[in-house]
């Protein structure tokens, strides 16, 4: 295949949608470079599932999905307590592992090793500024390090940095869900099984399941409702403060978990927002996966950022030299797609964690009708569908 002069592409983030794309614009001739802030990948992390046609090809055309059935999780199971510890709703390992579930840290090391031989990788960075040139975009990083490619693209999150340099600040573009979650590690919890089981009050969710793969280890889940709060992104102890008072005085195995809280090194702590952006590309500057069209949980973000890295890339390939045309193209095709996707992301935090006592058990006789549930689920396959373009590489015979 002819190889596009367009072929130097940096990429900001190493989680999901960054090494999907590396992979993807490597076997069509392009030279990515992929940075991120943190010094290495980040292990752990809850679990992400992949549900629906779409999702699926695209990981049997990157020749992941037989490794990935290898080390998946086997789906959680979900069951909701009261205080007593005595079951009010059960939900089946398929409601929230849709078809082939994986832990988040086990699918970035794949995707990882799989883009590695056509890819750089730059860890502990990051991009200070963006300077579009005649020929390309000028990059000066936070080593001091500057350098010129011919494109960027922004796939580092719903707090995406490029976006914020290159379309503007977050808060013109994106939007607080009324949530926070927070998940955690910690030493094996008595009574955890398979899945995970969590306790309800109103505006409040703590939940805690075992680990899939160290019978010793546990994760906590935890969501509460909250307007926007100020803090730091960046420290660890407020934001476990924010975690602990939302909490206090609650019964069931609360105490025990907040306790552990106070020792976990790994907290992920955010708002459930969503993003929304107008136009995913500015110039030579491209936007992909949750920094485009985000939403924290529930907006089944992780297979919408592998399907539109596969459609970016194409797109990119087919179009050499016009970049334009290419996003255009890829966004297109992609943004009805992502915003249906997107939109299961505006009912989580109110699922989790029901405002008052009377939706809690609403939402508890709901889900135990099997009827309701099957629908449930066929709308979900229903909504990650999306016409795929042809593997360019495929069409001609090129090597891949």
């Amino acid at each position: 295949m002819k190889k596009t002069s367009n072929k130097t592409v940096l990429i900001s983030g190493a989680s999901i949608a960054g090494p999907a794309l590396a992979y993807w614009l490597g076997r069509h001739g392009f030279e990515p470079t992929v940075v991120e802030l943190a010094p290495a990948l980040r292990p752990g992390g809850q679990a992400v599932d992949f549900r629906g046609a779409a999702h699926l090809t695209v990981l049997e055309r990157m020749g992941l999905l037989a490794e990935l059935r290898r080390i998946q999780t086997g789906g959680s199971p979900m069951r909701f307590v009261d205080e007593r510890g005595r079951t009010l709703l059960r939900l089946p390992a398929e409601f929230a592992g849709g078809e082939l579930e994986v832990l988040r840290g086990d699918l970035a090391h794949a995707l990882y090793e799989h883009s590695l031989p056509r890819a750089e990788y730059v860890f502990g960075d990051s991009i200070t500024r963006l300077t579009e040139t005649a020929s390309g975009v000028r990059v000066d990083f936070r080593s001091g390090a500057s350098r010129e490619f011919d494109l960027v693209v922004g796939a580092d999150g719903l707090h995406s940095n490029v976006r914020r340099l290159a379309f503007g600040p977050e808060k013109d573009y994106v939007s607080h869900l009324g949530y926070y979650a927070a998940t955690w590690q910690l030493p094996h919890h008595p009574g955890t099984a398979k899945g995970s089981v969590g306790y309800n009050v109103p505006g409040r969710l703590a939940s805690v399941g075992a680990d899939h793969r160290d019978p010793a280890r546990a994760g906590a889940f935890f969501v509460f409702a909250a307007p926007e709060l100020s803090y730091d992104r960046h420290d660890p102890a407020e934001q476990k403060r924010l975690v602990e008072n939302a909490f206090s005085g609650l019964g069931w195995e609360v105490p025990r978990l907040l306790d552990s809280l106070r020792q976990a090194p790994d907290l992920y702590f955010d708002s459930i927002s969503r993003a929304d952006v107008d136009t995913w590309s500015a110039g030579r500057v491209c936007l992909l996966g949750d920094a485009a069209c985000g939403a924290t949980i529930g907006g089944m973000g992780t297979g919408t950022a592998v399907v539109a890295a596969y459609v970016l890339a194409t797109e990119l390939a087919r179009a050499r030299d016009d970049h334009r045309a290419a996003f255009t193209r890829y966004e297109t095709r992609i943004r009805p797609y992502a915003e249906r996707c997107q939109a299961g992301g505006d009912r989580t935090g109110k699922f989790l964690a029901p405002g008052t006592a009377t939706g809690i058990r609403l939402r508890n006789t709901l889900l135990s009708r099997p009827l309701l549930m099957k629908w449930m689920l066929r709308m979900g396959e229903r909504v990650s569908t999306v016409d795929l373009p042809d593997h360019p590489a495929e069409r001609s015979g090129a090597d891949q």
